[in-house]
């Protein structure tokens, strides 16, 4: 029989032997491939050649090209996006839950489907497609979202009644907002604005198909010095400064959401929310309704309309292989691949998300190792896929141009999701539950069947889900390592967007209406299977 002191060793190890295989998967494939870029940058290289490379011309045109269109996307997304946090911080009128849900729907769509609505939207000829006007467009309604959230949803707890003294005492209204309102809004607004920016920092999709040959971020410029010039130093090197850039910007993020946390005397909504009466008001609230709604629909129901110009032509046209096609296979086996891909990429995410979660539970310090698990979503995902290029070539993981290593780098990305998802339903479960288990002789295996697993099952639905929707919209690493005969939907929109033609054009556009009623049905199962008070994303 165990003594105590047994006993207690062997509960300190077992969060260790559930950790094993998660931390395995992330040193094989994440800090594997991207030491084998530190490698090929300073040690196959010679080292002293890294900074002339960086510093080169072309590099800092890129880069700041790459920092301009970002501040530019943050400052018009905040433009657009603060008079409709607000409106729903405010006010609360009809409507109002349909269009907060339909204010995220474009947060959650793949990037090439953004950047194929805009197209669709500005039209394929359009002189409006190649600018940058079009990129900020697109990078506006991808992340307004995040302001109305963010900055609406901090601000509708705020006493109204602090404002409202300020007026008493004979400030005007900008005057009482100015220094009142803002000063209390400004950790809400800085985190939303810098999350805003490290998302446009680090856009890749939007950039490559709407920006076309005369932009290009850092992430488009890794993309083009490997794919088409295989130069693979200065990719490398360029990756390592990516890496550093958003590493220093998350820690700023970081920063400033940890004000969010100061002591606040927060009132509910109900309390701080009214029915728009007066004229001003009234003509406020359906203005900003309007413009958000413009903003938000034009460009997904264009992309319907246009799919459907020919009826339904281009989407029979994607069983067809004709001669000289871009893939060996009917474009509709993308579908397929894609659906094929995310299924094994939900399945190994929930495998390994779940025991995640559970050791993370079991830890003192969980947040370190939760730290450790985040740090892919703070990774750029062509620097993943230039990772996966240089390191899976060779022993011991002689995986590149197979089908499991895109489901491994689809599974690296969807896995933060799947922690996330899975985590605070967990810790919501009282321990007593599980003591009472125990102590009827239920092993531990049988504790969690008939006690965890029915409490967390829908947050595993949603983690399901979510690693599904990620998957098949992931489009940065698998355009690195995706093999012609194995193309995801991602992969033939863009080349299909790539190519002349009103056919190829038609099918594309095909396509991405596909994948978007396929992330919106994911949203939508998302929020129904969400337990309460778990946040999604």
């Amino acid at each position: 029989m165990p003594t105590p002191r047994a006993a207690h060793a062997s509960h300190r190890l077992r969060p260790w032997v559930l950790l094993l295989l998660p931390l395995l998967f992330l040193a094989l494939f994440y800090f594997y491939p991207l030491a084998d870029i530190f490698r090929v940058s300073f040690v196959e290289n010679d080292a002293g050649a890294v900074l002339p490379r960086l510093l080169s011309a072309g590099t800092l045109r890129v880069l700041g090209f790459t920092f301009g269109q970002a501040l530019l996307s943050t400052a018009l997304t905040l433009l657009l996006g603060l008079p409709g946090a607000y409106v729903f911080a405010r006010y609360d009128f009809p409507g109002k839950a349909l269009l907060q849900a339909l204010a995220t729907v474009p947060f959650v769509l793949p990037t090439v489907v953004v950047a194929a609505a805009f197209t669709a939207l500005l039209g394929s000829q359009s002189e409006l497609r190649y600018t940058l006007g079009a990129i900020l467009l697109a990078h506006t309604f991808y992340n307004v979202t995040l302001v109305l959230r963010m900055a609406g949803g901090f601000w509708a707890n705020l006493d109204p009644h602090l404002e409202q003294a300020a007026r008493t005492l004979g400030a005007s209204p900008w005057r009482a907002f100015r220094e009142v309102t803002l000063p209390l809004l400004a950790p809400a607004l800085g985190a939303a604005a810098m999350l805003v920016f490290i998302f446009c920092f680090t856009s890749f999709g939007v950039i490559l198909i709407l920006g076309g040959p005369r932009f290009a971020t850092l992430e488009v410029e890794i993309y083009r010095q490997t794919i088409n010039f295989a130069n693979l130093p200065l990719a490398a090197a360029l990756s390592l400064l990516q890496i550093g850039i958003t590493l220093t910007l998350t820690l700023i993020y970081t920063r400033l959401q940890a004000g969010l946390a100061r002591p606040l005397e927060l009132r509910p909504q109900w309390a701080t929310q009214r029915r728009p009466r007066r004229l001003p008001e009234v003509a406020l609230v359906t203005a900003t309704v309007l413009l958000l709604g413009l903003l938000l629909v034009a460009p997904l129901l264009m992309l319907i309309v246009r799919s459907l110009g020919g009826g339904v032509h281009y989407y029979a046209a994607l069983f067809e292989n004709p001669r000289r096609s871009i893939f060996y296979v009917p474009p509709i086996m993308a579908v397929w691949n894609s659906v094929r891909f995310a299924l094994a990429t939900m399945a190994f995410a929930l495998f390994l998300g779940l025991l995640t979660s559970l050791a993370l539970l079991r830890q003192r310090r969980g947040w370190l190792l939760d730290a450790l698990f985040m740090l892919p979503l703070g990774t750029s995902a062509v620097t993943l896929g230039l990772g996966y290029l240089i390191s899976m070539g060779r022993p011991p993981l002689a995986l590149r141009g197979t089908p499991l290593l895109i489901i491994c780098g689809h599974t690296l990305v969807a896995l933060p999701f799947v922690v996330r998802s899975l985590l605070p339903a967990l810790q919501s479960i009282r321990p007593a539950l599980r003591e009472a288990a125990a102590t009827l002789g239920a092993p531990p295996l049988h504790v969690f069947i008939e006690v965890d697993l029915p409490i967390i099952r829908r947050a595993l639905a949603v983690g399901g889900v979510f690693a599904f929707t990620v998957s098949m919209g992931e489009f940065g690493a698998t355009s690195m390592i995706a093999r012609p005969e194995l193309p995801t939907l991602p992969i033939a929109i863009y080349r299909f967007l790539s190519l002349p033609g009103a056919l190829n054009y038609g099918q594309a556009l095909a396509m991405s209406t596909l994948l978007m009623v396929v992330c919106i049905v994911g949203f939508v199962a998302m929020e129904r299977l969400r337990p309460p008070g778990m946040q999604t994303f």
